[in-house]
């Protein structure tokens, strides 16, 4: 019986060649993406057995319609991100869009596929290396105070590329703290739940808002440290190798509750661990997802 996993961005780099692994691995695979023809673009590109459906993580209302409608999935790839570095940005709920797309739409799109999932299903959720201050990857370092105030943040001492930058080190850390968490909530006969870091990837859209310098590094010089052996940089298909090999490979199955660099699997920082900043960062996001409407079944 053909297995079916779900990409969420998957036109883009990552997304995009995690995808083409899955299904050169024999599983059907469901993308999504913020634009229709774009989406089908990818899919189409991909081949048999791949589906584009359109989604927009910035609308809570929109992940629960998708959630309810969407084929169901042995594996969820939680892998679409954002980083805005030109001040705050609401999402159409009225979320901080870092922490809204990153993790929250993220958060209620598995919460609400669990009961739909096959027995034993595999969900990856796409982290980074720059959750964690020890790494030193150039990235502020995250701040994670409460939920609540990364939802509805208030104006503070960083210049407005620095709170971006830093919102989304501190929407990764939401990440991996979100994985153990869920771990530790789902019996892994039900689910199990990874954590993974795809390592630098230069050229990618994920820093599409740099200017200047930083965008000519990102773009042109960068990309040339592929090459370099024990640097965690890598190129888009390397690193969604490695991803989908924690959806595919039958060694992994009922691994759960650990963060893997690449291929390794590596611990992740000390405030990943910590059980009160799970413990608010669930109950919080329980609270912002109940507070959407549920958009009504259409009878036709």
């Amino acid at each position: 019986m053909r297995r079916t996993a779900l990409v969420t961005g998957g036109t883009g780099s990552l997304g995009f060649q995690t995808a083409a692994a899955l299904v050169a691995g024999g599983w059907d695979v469901v993308i999504t993406g913020r634009n229709a023809r774009a989406v089908a673009a990818a899919a189409a590109r991909l081949g048999d057995g791949a589906v584009g459906l359109p989604l927009d993580l910035g609308s809570l209302a929109q992940v629960w319609r998708f959630a309810r409608d969407v084929p169901v999935p042995h594996a969820v790839v939680c892998n679409a991100g954002i980083q805005t570095v030109s001040g705050t940005v609401l999402t159409e709920d009225g979320i901080e869009q870092t922490f809204g797309v990153n993790h929250l739409a993220h958060f209620l799109l598995v919460r609400e596929l669990l009961p739909r999932m096959a027995p034993g299903a595999r969900v990856v959720i796409v982290a980074s290396d720059t959750h964690d201050p020890a790494r030193h990857t150039g990235m502020p370092a995250p701040a994670y105070t409460d939920a609540r105030s990364l939802a509805h943040p208030t104006e503070g001492a960083d210049v407005p590329s620095t709170v971006g930058r830093r919102r989304y080190t501190t929407s990764k850390l939401c990440n991996v703290l979100a994985t153990y968490e869920f771990a530790r909530r789902v019996p892994s006969e039900t689910a199990t739940f990874t954590a993974f870091d795809p390592g630098l990837m230069p050229g990618t859209g994920l820093a599409r808002d740099y200017r200047g310098p930083q965008a000519f590094a990102w773009r042109y010089l960068l990309p040339a440290l592929t090459v370099v052996p024990g640097l965690n940089i890598h190129t888009p298909r390397r690193s969604g190798a490695a991803l989908a090999r924690l959806v595919l490979d039958p060694a992994l199955a009922g691994t759960t509750g650990v963060y893997f660099s690449g291929r390794r699997e590596i611990r992740s920082s000390a405030d990943s661990y910590d059980l009160a900043k799970a413990a608010d960062l669930w109950d919080t996001s329980v609270r912002l997802t109940a507070d959407i409407p549920r958009p009504r079944r259409d009878r036709s």
